[in-house]
């Protein structure tokens, strides 16, 4: 799952991608809920989906003839995991800099 949290930070930096991540943080959602309101048509809502799929952030499920998708818990804890680490080593590095002697 490493891999797929490192790749997250990527899959992330695109603003069309974070906000349909950040509507599925509210509720599940099938993709022509998504695209309402998004600059971008239903297909290409559903190639971002795609994408934060691939990276392990979203799951999806079959609903009659739609598929509704929602967050992964687990990918989701993976990519928090990743976060964690990068701010302790952050932190980490901030104070060896401020203890330093001038």
């Amino acid at each position: 799952m490493m891999a797929y949290a490192t790749n997250c930070w990527a899959v992330l930096a695109d603003p069309t991608r974070r906000t349909i991540f950040e509507r599925l943080i509210e509720h599940p959602s099938a993709v022509s809920e998504l695209a309402r309101g998004l600059p971008v048509s239903r297909p290409a809502v559903s190639q971002h989906l795609k994408v934060l799929k691939d990276a392990g952030l979203v799951i999806d499920r079959p609903a009659g003839k739609q598929r509704i998708y929602q967050v992964d818990p687990e990918g989701l804890a993976a990519f928090r995991a990743e976060l964690d680490r990068f701010w302790s080593k952050t932190l980490a590095t901030y104070k060896t800099v401020v203890e330093q002697p001038t």
